[in-house]
């Protein structure tokens, strides 16, 4: 479930929202109406088309949770059969 913060949360628990934003996107509202999203910075340079060094310890970390979340997909569909 994506974020959502007023801007006066973020302003307060920065430090919270940049921890989510590693996470999945954060939405960040002023006055109810959605003005910015923070967003950790791997994905922001895909969606930029930003080429950048691979980072093998990253990589691998990142590889490692992606196949953490997939068995728990795969769980969820063997379950409901």
């Amino acid at each position: 479930m994506q974020g959502r913060w007023s801007t006066q949360d973020a302003k307060q628990r920065l430090s919270e929202l940049l921890r989510a934003a590693q996470d999945e996107p954060q939405l960040v509202t002023k006055h109810g109406e959605e003005v910015a999203v923070v967003m950790d910075i791997g994905q922001y340079q895909r969606l930029a088309g930003i080429e950048v060094e691979v980072d093998l310890k990253q990589a691998l970390a990142d590889q490692e949770r992606l196949a953490g979340e997939a068995a728990a997909v795969f769980d969820e569909i063997v379950a409901e059969r």
